[in-house]
């Protein structure tokens, strides 16, 4: 009969100990996770924002590979040439 009680006993008190643990360990893995799903979140808006610049840049290039005119106003843009008769207005940025 004794050794029943004890049985029981340090039943209950393991059942006590992992819920003690768990009682600890669990809203600091709620709160880890919901971190992880926050930079999951930044990171999946940063690809988004990146595969939009990327596309940008794909359409700018083929637009220079097949037009003339866009290769015309490319390079006199970054010669900062200009036909005669033209006048160009160069607003300097400020940092």
């Amino acid at each position: 009969m004794k050794k029943s009680a004890f049985r029981w006993a340090g039943a209950i008190a393991i059942a006590a100990i992992g819920a003690l643990f768990l009682g600890f360990r669990v809203p600091r893995s709620l709160a880890s996770l919901n971190q992880k799903h926050q930079q999951i979140r930044q990171l999946q808006r940063e690809n988004a924002d990146l595969a939009r610049e990327v596309a940008e840049k794909k359409e700018r290039i083929r637009r220079l590979r097949s037009s003339r005119s866009e290769q015309e106003l490319e390079v006199r843009k970054r010669l900062k040439l200009q036909r005669e008769g033209e006048t160009s207005i160069i607003i300097e940025q400020t940092k």
